[in-house]
C-alpha cells in the first residue's frame, strides 16, 4: 500500500505541475495574469482546488489517494484534449519539471527518514519548484542579456528602427522592413516577439551579423515594458502607431497606455521619431507627429490607394487604416534616404501581414483571413471591407478580448447588420452576441476541431467568408 500511495503521489504532483505551467506559458510566465487575469478562472476551482482537496480527504480518512490521482489525470486528459495551445516543453518547462521531479522524490525520501508522509508532499513540491525554477531562469536570463549586449556593441554602425502602437505594430513592423530592402540589409523581430525576453533571443538567436538596420517591435502589457526594451536597443529611429484601448485590462486607463507606448522615446540616441496623433502630445523637434496629412483613402477589396500631402500611393493590401501603418513606414523610409520612386515600388509588391485581412481566394470562396487582428477599429474595418461584396458573407469570430463589454456590443450590432451568417467560437462573448444577432443568423461553434464540418456544412462557392480574430480555446 506505501508503495502505491508513493506512486500515486509521484503522478499527481506531476498532474498538478502540468495543469499549472501551461497556464503559466499560456500568460508568458506571469503568475499575477494566471491568479487575476485569467478569463476561465473557474478551470483553476475545477482542475486545481478540487482534485488537491479531493487527494487530501480521500488520503487522509480512506487511504485513498490513488482514485483521487486516476481521476484528476483522466479530467486533465480530455481537458488538454480541448485546448489548440498544449504546453510546449521548453528548457524552461523542461527545468520546472526536472526541479518537481527532485523535491517530490526527496518528499517522499521523508518517508523513510522517519518524517510523517502528510498530504502537504503534493503541495510543497510545486511551490518550492516555482520559486527555484524562477530564480534559475532569472539568473539564466542575466546570461543572455549580456550576450545580447554584447552582440549589439559589435553592430555599432547598425541602424535600429524601434515600433510600437496598440493596434497594427506587426504590420508596420513588416511594412518598414519591406520598403527599406530597396536599399539596405534589413532584418526584423519575426512574427509577433515583441516582449523584452523575445528580443533578446532574437538578437542571440537570429540576428544575422551583416544587417544594416534592424527593426524591433515593441509590446507592453505594463508600464515600464516598452522603457525596458527601448533602452536595451537605444532606437535610433522610432514609430509610435495608433493608441487605442487594447489590453486596458492590465494597463487600467487609456492615459496609462499612452504613456506607456511614449516610452519608446527614452533611447538614449533616438534621432527622430513619428507619433500618431491618436497619442494627443505636443510635438517638438525630431518627434514629430503623423496622421493628418493622410487623405483620399479608397480601400477595396482589391487594394489600397491613398494620398500623404498630395503625394498617391497604392498597395495591394486591404484595410483603410493600413494607410496610417503606410505612413508611419514611408516616413521611416525617407529618414533613411530611401527615394519616393523606390518606395512606391517596393509598395507594389508588397504582401499582406500574415493573418491580418489577407485575402485567398479558394474553392470558389474569398476568404479574408483577420484572425491575428484583435481590436475594434480592424474588426469594423473588415466588417466594412465584407459589406462591399455582393454575394453571401460569413463571419467566424470569437469577439474581443481584454477590452469592455460596450465594445463587443457594437462588434456584434455591426456583424448583425452585415453578415448573412455569425459563427461565434468559445463561450466568452456568446452572451453578447445572442442578445444583439438574429438568431437565425448565429451559431455558436463548441470546439475549434469542429471548424471544417461547419465549414462544409454552411458555407458555398460564391461566399466571402472573414476570420476576423482568433482566441485560444484558453481564453
Amino acid at each position: 500500500m506505501l508503495f502505491l500511495d508513493i506512486i500515486s503521489n509521484i503522478v499527481f504532483v506531476l498532474a498538478l505541475g502540468y495543469y499549472f505551467m501551461t497556464n503559466m506559458q499560456w500568460y508568458s510566465y506571469r503568475i499575477e495574469r494566471v491568479l487575476f487575469h485569467h478569463t476561465k478562472t473557474w478551470w483553476h476551482l475545477v482542475y486545481f482546488l478540487l482534485p488537491l482537496l479531493a487527494y487530501f480527504l480521500l488520503n487522509k480518512y480512506f487511504d485513498l489517494s490513488i482514485i483521487a490521482t486516476v481521476g484528476y489525470v483522466v479530467a486533465l486528459y480530455f481537458w488538454r484534449k480541448e485546448q489548440d495551445k498544449p504546453l510546449i516543453f521548453t528548457g524552461r518547462v523542461k527545468r520546472f519539471f526536472a526541479t518537481l521531479i527532485f523535491l517530490t522524490l526527496f518528499v517522499v525520501m521523508l518517508k523513510f527518514a522517519g518524517v510523517p508522509y502528510e498530504s502537504f508532499a503534493v503541495v510543497t513540491p510545486i511551490v518550492l519548484a516555482y520559486f527555484i525554477s524562477a530564480m534559475m531562469e532569472k539568473m539564466l536570463f542575466y546570461g543572455f542579456v549580456k550576450k545580447a549586449e554584447k552582440r549589439l556593441d559589435s553592430m555599432e554602425n547598425m541602424v535600429v528602427v524601434g515600433v510600437t502602437a496598440s493596434y497594427g505594430k506587426t504590420s508596420i513592423k513588416n511594412y518598414i522592413a519591406h520598403i527599406l530592402k530597396a536599399k539596405y540589409s534589413v532584418y526584423a523581430t519575426p512574427r509577433s516577439v515583441n516582449t523584452f525576453g523575445g528580443v533578446v533571443k532574437d538578437i542571440n538567436d537570429d540576428l544575422p551579423s551583416d544587417t544594416e538596420v534592424y527593426v524591433v517591435e515593441m509590446g507592453a502589457r505594463g508600464a515600464g515594458d516598452i522603457a525596458e526594451i527601448s533602452k536595451f536597443v537605444n532606437p535610433h529611429l522610432a514609430v509610435v502607431g495608433k493608441i487605442g484601448p487594447a489590453h486596458i485590462e492590465y494597463f487600467g486607463s487609456l492615459e496609462n497606455i499612452r504613456n506607456t507606448k511614449m516610452e519608446i522615446l527614452s533611447s538614449d540616441r533616438l534621432k527622430e521619431a513619428w507619433v500618431h496623433e491618436s497619442a494627443k502630445f505636443q510635438p517638438i523637434k525630431h518627434v514629430h507627429s503623423f496622421g493628418k496629412e493622410i487623405h483620399d483613402i479608397k480601400a477595396t477589396l482589391d487594394g489600397l490607394d491613398f494620398k500623404i500631402d498630395n503625394e498617391a500611393y497604392h498597395a495591394n493590401i486591404l484595410g483603410s487604416f493600413n494607410a496610417m501603418n503606410l505612413a508611419g513606414a514611408i516616413k521611416v523610409a525617407k529618414a533613411l534616404d530611401i527615394d519616393e520612386e523606390s518606395i512606391k515600388k517596393q509598395l507594389n509588391t508588397l504582401e499582406p501581414t500574415p493573418h491580418r485581412l489577407q485575402r485567398i481566394d479558394a474553392g470558389g470562396k474569398v476568404i479574408i483571413d483577420d484572425s491575428f487582428n484583435g481590436n475594434i477599429d480592424g474588426m469594423m474595418e473588415g466588417f466594412n471591407l465584407a459589406s462591399t461584396y455582393d454575394g453571401r458573407k460569413v463571419v467566424i469570430t470569437p469577439g474581443l478580448v481584454e477590452v469592455d463589454e460596450q465594445m463587443n456590443i457594437e462588434i456584434a450590432k455591426r456583424a448583425n447588420e452585415v453578415f448573412d451568417l455569425v459563427v461565434l467560437t468559445g463561450d466568452l462573448n456568446y452572451g453578447i452576441f445572442k442578445d444583439h444577432v438574429e438568431s437565425t443568423k448565429l451559431i455558436k461553434l463548441e470546439s475549434k476541431d469542429k471548424m471544417q464540418d461547419m465549414l462544409i456544412e454552411q458555407t458555398k462557392a460564391g461566399d466571402l467568408i472573414l476570420f476576423a480574430n482568433d482566441a485560444p480555446s484558453f481564453i
